[in-house]
């Protein structure tokens, strides 16, 4: 039977569309004149491994509060100590959980882009991250396995393969269990502050222990197991990013460029987790963010010197992204990432002295890319470990890899038993690759963007060319990744930066050189956080 996707839509759907892009994100107008409280995920998924702990304290001499529902009445229980752990809870009958998978990124940039296209074909999607970014077809709206495999169903006969169905089999289920005073209470969400409004956090087996200011919740998240949410305000967040972004001992001047960064990034990008109830992670994925350990006297200046400072583009705040290394030309937008250009996000060649001219030597063609690639003196990066690099990759690991990927995919061609041969098929004129094609015994298999690193381990960045490795009987034995750069490459580079600051280079002329067109200026009612592009709605 075909349905199409607009036919199905209509069976009860149209009515609970669902607008993500306008997530309503608790800011006011009177918010914005002052120090805007923010929601961080800082253990995303507590509850993973069955013997998680968390372990939470208050400073000598200070109390915890925490409170939680009983019966439906509002709990409050005090002490120096809260330990949490996980009671694995036999299900009466299995439970089945589904969700349609509708695409897989490596990004949320390129997942909200896939986001905003199935919206636009009336399909109600939600953003997810249970590992990898993920687009899901709304739970709520394909309530019921006829509905899901009715759209799968109507999806692959439009064509659209990639979609599928994720089923698992629930017989337990982990229920958060804290231990406060010799007693053991169970609660699903729980609410703690402290006296000093500080309060030490510590993740056996993951992370060491942190402090974080403010106040934290435990909470369900989608995925069956819990987050750990830090409510902070937005200037006490940046003591526990800049350092650890940044580093402390670079000029005065980079130090503010990455607090304004840092501080606009975040209030860009607060609809990230709406699926799971906060607003960033505290990884690579959002900002590093370790709490207040760590805060350190000379970024804690530069946040302060540039307090409620955001840089913007027509009076929006922009993506204000950053990465370590850009191997000498920054990325546009959409070299990397699928979505609407940024204007100010532009290809750069990271240096001073006018080391290359892409106008005349485009890094789309291949002989001229080399001989960039080949080319080690001029650039701000020079002396930097992740300018140039080369990297070798057997073809065995490289074949697992991608069979992993391809797995995951639920792809037709995930059994395969050997790549034949990988070619970058097409480059920007930035230099990035933007179509990798891999020929297996059993068929082709095309990555575009950064879908090229989400599957292969090697390439640091996409900024890469290919060489292949025989041994002596001319047989493929692997390749080598020849490139330069570690991370995306869009917006600054921060090594590139740390050279800039040496020159005596102000924060604004840093901005401006990296982001062209921007202006600075601090936060007020006017200024659009970020722009719905599907529905062309701002959200202030």
């Amino acid at each position: 039977m075909k349905l199409s996707i607009k036919r199905l839509t209509l069976m009860g759907v149209a009515t609970s569309f669902f607008l993500a892009c306008t997530t309503e994100l608790g800011l006011t107008a009177s918010q914005t004149k002052k120090d805007i409280e923010l929601q961080i995920g800082v253990v995303q998924r507590f509850g993973r491994k069955p013997k998680d702990t968390l372990t939470l304290q208050a400073k000598s001499g200070d109390r915890l509060t925490l409170r939680f529902q009983t019966d439906g009445k509002l709990q409050t229980l005090t002490g120096s100590t809260a330990k949490f752990d996980l009671q694995m809870q036999s299900l009466a009958e299995p439970k089945v959980e589904e969700r349609v998978v509708l695409s897989t990124h490596r990004s949320f940039e390129s997942a909200e882009d896939s986001a905003n296209r199935w919206r636009a074909q009336g399909i109600p999607v939600e953003i997810a991250q249970p590992s990898r970014w993920q687009v899901w077809a709304k739970r709520d709206v394909y309530s019921t396995p006829l509905l899901r495999r009715l759209l799968l169903q109507s999806l692959q006969a439009e064509g659209i393969q990639a979609a599928f169905i994720d089923t698992q089999v629930v017989q337990q289920q982990p229920r958060a269990s804290f231990v406060v005073n010799g007693f053991r209470y169970t609660r699903d969400r729980v609410d703690i502050s402290s006296g000093l409004g500080v309060i030490q956090v510590t993740h056996p087996g993951s992370d060491p222990s942190r402090l974080y200011a403010g106040s934290l919740r435990l909470q369900p998240n989608a995925y069956g197991t819990y987050t750990l949410v830090n409510q902070v305000p937005v200037e006490t967040y940046l003591r526990g990013v800049v350092p650890h972004e940044i580093g402390t001992f670079a000029a005065q001047s980079v130090l503010e460029v990455q607090a304004i960064l840092a501080r606009t990034y975040a209030l860009r990008n607060l609809r990230r987790f709406t699926i799971d109830n906060y607003q960033l992670c505290a990884d690579t994925q959002c900002q590093v963010y370790y709490g207040l350990t760590g805060a350190h006297p000379t970024t804690d200046r530069a946040i302060a010197a540039t307090k409620g400072l955001v840089l913007t583009y027509q009076n929006e705040l922009v993506d204000a992204v950053y990465s370590s290394s850009t191997g000498g030309v920054t990325a546009p937008f959409n070299d990397v990432w699928y979505g609407p250009e940024r204007p100010y996000l532009r290809a750069i060649v990271d240096s001073v002295g006018g080391s290359w001219d892409l106008s005349r030597k485009t890094l789309a063609d291949e002989k001229n890319f080399r001989s960039f690639i080949s080319q080690k003196k001029g650039f701000n990066e020079e002396k930097e470990e992740w300018f140039r690099w080369k990297f070798q990759s057997r073809l065995e690991d490289l074949s697992q890899e991608l069979k992993d990927y391809l797995v995951s995919q639920k792809s037709t061609l995930a059994g395969f038993k050997t790549i034949q041969q990988m070619q970058v098929t097409k480059r920007s004129p930035a230099g990035r690759v933007l179509e990798l094609t891999i020929t297996t015994d059993l068929g082709r298999v095309k990555l575009q963007k950064d879908d090229v690193r989400k599957v292969f381990e090697e390439p640091a960045s996409t900024l890469f060319y290919l060489e292949p490795i025989y041994d002596q009987k001319r047989v493929l034995k692997g390749y080598s990744f020849v490139g330069g750069g570690l991370g995306h490459g869009v917006g600054l580079s921060q090594t590139g930066s740390y050279h800039l600051g040496k020159l005596g280079w102000s924060s604004d002329r840093i901005l401006r050189f990296y982001f062209p067109g921007t202006q600075l200026q601090p936060i007020n009612d006017s200024i659009v956080f970020w722009r719905d592009a599907l529905n062309d709605q701002a959200t202030r």
